[in-house]
């Protein structure tokens, strides 16, 4: 008897693909936008910054572009993928903050972005709930 595996939960899959997909976009056709909400202080010269924006940029869009097309297997293995990636983000935020490297208050609210791109992942990874019985399929 062949296992049946259920597919990922498609909200959460769908929400992360179009924050990928935004941010992405952002960083790849204006970084500057984001350099300066990250260094509010500074001007948005740096060469480095609007280089690694938009190479994290097109990286950032191909991944939510993956979440929308992939089916079956490999679509789990791209959310699989997507918890380790946006924890990752997570922490390097949160240390970023710790450290004094952000302002406090970007900082927080760039943990709480990655946090919840991570959350979004682990949801969507986790097979969909069948509703008569409360339990997972």
């Amino acid at each position: 008897m062949a296992v049946k595996h259920a597919l990922p939960r498609a909200a959460p899959r769908y929400a992360l693909a179009a924050i990928r997909v935004f941010n992405g976009a952002t960083g790849l056709l204006a970084p500057e936008l984001l350099i300066r909400r990250l260094d509010p202080d500074r001007a948005p010269q740096s060469p480095a910054a609007v280089y690694a924006f938009r190479l994290f940029g097109i990286r950032t869009v191909l991944l939510g572009l993956d979440l929308l097309t992939h089916r079956g297997e490999r679509l789990r293995e791209d959310l699989h993928d997507a918890v380790l990636i946006h924890a990752a983000d997570t922490t390097t935020a949160a240390l970023l903050g710790l450290s004094g490297r952000l302002p406090p208050r970007t900082a927080i609210l760039t943990t709480l972005i990655s946090a919840t791109n991570t959350a979004l992942a682990v949801t969507a990874g986790l097979p969909p709930t069948n509703p008569s019985k409360g339990r997972r399929t």
